[in-house]
Order: C-alpha cells, then structure tokens, then sequence
C-alpha cells in the first residue's frame, strides 16, 4: 500500500529554483495549483520540457490573455444545482471540485476558484430531473473528479441513478488512474461499488483521461486492469496538446499501449480556448495533421477515436482538410437543426475554433454569446 500526499502549494515542489518558485506562485494566484507525490514522481526534472511537468507545474504563459474561463458556454446548459442536460439524451452532474491533481489545461479552472459554485455535494435535484426526464438515457459523472469522492458517496450517487429505468449508461469521467492510481488499488470497496453497478444490461463507463505514455506505469496498469475486472467498460480521451502530446510517434504509442491493455481510444479533444490556456493551443489544422499522421501508425481499435471541439453549440467533428477547404460535421448537437449538420469552411492555418472559421457559402448565422455571428455555414460540394 502506498499513500500518495497532496500538495497545494507550488512552493512546495522542491525541483523548482527558489526564484520559479515565486514566479509561478503568481500565477497560482490566479489559477487553482494541486498536485500529488506519485504525479510529480513520474517528472523528468531535469529536462524543462517534459510532459508531465508541463501538465502539472504552472506556466508564466498562463497569464497571457486567451480564451473565456467558460469557453464553451456551459453556465446556459444548468436545469438544477450541479446538473447540466446540452444534448436531448445526455445529462451531466457535476458532482465534486477536487480532482487529483490540477491539469494547467483544464477547460473547468473556474471551478476551482473561491467564488464558483457549479459543483455540488448535494446532487439530489439533478438526480430528480433525470428521473422526470425520460430521454435522458446516458449520465455523465464529472467534475473535478468523481473518483476522488469516497466509495460511500459514490455509491449513493450510483444507487440513486440505477434506481431510474430509463438510464442505461453511466459514465465516469476520470484522470485519478493517472493522477493517482492508488486510489484504485488500496480501496477495493470502490472496484465492488462499481462491480454491483455494472450490469451485463446496464454497463458503467470509465472514460479514463491519459495525455502521453509516461502516465501508463505499473501502478496505473494495475489500476486499469481492476477497473475492467470490476466490469466496466474503460475508454479514454485526451486533448491534443502543444508541448505535450503534439509529436505523432508519441499520440502513436499513447494510442498502441491503450489499445492493447483494452482501453481504446474514444475522443481526442481540440483545446478549448479557455482562460489560461494559451500554452498548450494548437490550431485546427496542426490537431487534425496531428492525430492523421499517428493514426497512420497504427491500426484497429487504436485509431478509431474522433476528433472533436466542444463548442457551445455543439460536439463539432473534423473529418477531412484539402489545401483549401476544411470540413466538419457536428458530432453531437445542442439545437435540433445542427444535428449531423456537414459544414464546409476555407482552410484557416491560424483558426483554433470554430467561431475562427469562414464558410464557403453563406448561411443563417446565430449570434454566438460574443456578439459577433458564429460562422455555420454550409458550403457547397
């Protein structure tokens, strides 16, 4: 058994000079800092540009000006306290604020500040509207991180959600196996919560977050390992990310390892333009190159992943790029009329998002929340 310590201020990471240590604490200042023993363990300190360093320790880069604190608009998406229902089957609670550590790229670094109360330890009302919501078929756990609620709690939440019939899919989404995969091992009450929860009719879902390789080690494969011994059905998803993942060879073997320990790929994520983030965007067409050219290395289940943005409108899926066009389809909609929705756009080598993007042919336009009109365009073949 080992037990894994947190740590909640960046002047406690001893690899920093005294001098980064007060730079980044600045920056802290503004944006949540945690992180773990066993996560910075797996650091190469040596080297300023390994990738675990660079998810977990703070950036100067981070206080340049970028993106919204909530880029893709989720405070419209709120039926009750902690309970989010965008899309006609899906309901999302967000059930904790603590993760196991804090991703500098997270998307929900708001909800990590003083003054946000999106998370909610009591998601009793969101439980209520699913229940009297009988399209909602699929429920997301998220956060911060429902594994790092205890198993009781856990439990509960699980119970309540199996106790409405017309929910047959729970998912979890999850980085604890990365973050600290001890969570997994020492506590076998929470492999038995699952196990009592996932069906053969009604499975529960882990959607696993592992960003490079170097966070698959022994203790995170054993993780895995008793999380699909407990009956749940792993997959995982990751943004691409500057600095990070953004090398083919490295999004390959991500992607072989996964694949081969029975955790394949699900989505890759094109970094939302949130506050703070600006270190790790890359562009629509570096992500789209990216993920093509390490899916050419390998094949099956390893490549079968999608590549999306969520946008507020929307899952928006990029699926194909000539030297002048750019093509996308939305994935999953928020409005009934966008709803496999293709789209055709001039390529863009500078666009990041979607409201970046100029279509082909002219169509209606929303007014996004910016107060300029998002480009949905329909272009023609």
């Amino acid at each position: 058994m080992k037990n894994v310590r947190y740590l909640r201020r960046v002047e406690q990471l001893k690899n920093l000079t005294p001098s980064e240590r007060k730079t980044l604490g600045r920056v802290t200042e503004r944006y949540s800092f945690r992180a773990n023993d066993y996560y910075l363990s797996l650091a190469d300190w040596d080297n300023p540009d390994d990738p675990i360093r660079k998810i977990i320790v703070p950036q100067e880069g981070e206080l340049e000006p970028f993106g919204d604190l909530d880029a893709s608009n989720e405070s419209t998406n709120y039926v009750a306290p902690g309970c989010q229902h965008k899309y006609h089957s899906t309901a999302l609670l967000i059930c904790t604020e603590m993760c196991g550590s804090f991703c500098r790229f997270c998307f929900r670094k708001r909800l990590f500040m003083d003054d946000n109360d999106e998370a909610v330890v009591d998601v009793s009302e969101g439980i209520e509207y699913i229940r009297q919501n009988p399209q909602i078929t699929n429920v997301l756990l998220s956060g911060g991180d429902p594994l790092f609620l205890s198993s009781r709690r856990l439990d509960d939440i699980l119970t309540r959600l199996r106790d409405i019939p017309h929910v047959g899919i729970i998912r979890i989404g999850s980085k604890m196996p990365a973050f600290n995969p001890y969570r997994i091992i020492n506590d076998p009450e929470l492999c038995e919560v699952l196990s009592r929860h996932s069906s053969p009719e009604k499975r529960i879902y882990v959607m696993v977050h592992f960003n490079v390789p170097q966070e698959l080690t022994p203790a995170a494969r054993r993780g895995i390992d008793l999380l699909i011994r407990s009956g749940a059905i792993l997959c995982n998803q990751t943004p691409l990310l500057k600095g990070i993942n953004d090398r083919p060879e490295i999004l390959a073997e991500l992607m072989r390892q996964l694949s081969f320990m029975g955790v394949p790929p699900y989505y890759f994520f094109m970094c939302r333009p949130t506050e703070g983030n600006k270190p790790f965007a890359l562009s629509l067409v570096e992500s789209y190159q990216l993920l093509e050219e390490a899916k050419l290395r390998e094949s099956g289940l390893a490549k079968r992943a999608r590549l999306v943005m969520s946008h507020e409108s929307g899952k928006v899926e990029m699926v194909g790029m000539t030297r002048n066009h750019m093509y996308l389809r939305y994935h999953r909609a928020r409005n009934a009329e966008d709803k496999s929705r293709f789209m055709i756009f001039h390529r863009d080598n500078d666009a990041y998002w979607l409201d970046d993007l100029v279509p082909v042919a002219e169509a209606p336009h929303p007014v996004s929340r910016h107060g300029h009109r998002a480009h949905f365009g329909i272009g023609p073949e």
